[in-house]
């Protein structure tokens, strides 16, 4: 007789065993959730229109612009008079309109451009 109650304890520990895996598996497939993103809203300062010195104008036109249009059509003026260095992409060859922008240097950076730029808005 004791071998019998030996055997069900054996197999009631199995059956336990296949139960709790069962359960561990189920649960690891339910683990999605969608993230959704905020659409990011573009600073008013950005947007707001500036007044254009007079050198500036001769490259982008004379109307107030908002900065982010400044640059666009700065880089449009840029691309279409070939002012980009053909080694390296960052700089910028000056021609006379620009020569007047930069405050006489012949050649500038990207970066350095924003700099030289923002002081003919107002």
């Amino acid at each position: 007789m004791p071998k019998k109650k030996a055997v069900k304890k054996v197999v009631t520990k199995k059956v336990v065993v296949k139960k709790v895996v069962k359960k561990k598996v189920a649960a690891k497939k339910v683990v999605k959730k969608k993230v959704v993103k905020k659409k990011r809203t573009p600073s008013a300062a950005f947007m707001k229109p500036m007044q254009i010195s007079d050198a500036l104008a001769n490259v982008v036109g004379s109307k107030p612009l908002p900065r982010t249009e400044v640059t666009k059509k700065l880089w449009v003026y840029i691309k279409k008079n070939k002012l980009q260095d053909s080694v390296n992409k960052r700089m910028i060859n000056a021609d006379a309109n620009l020569k007047a922008v930069f405050g006489g240097k012949n050649k500038v950076s990207m970066f350095e451009m924003t700099k030289l730029v923002s002081k003919h808005l107002s």
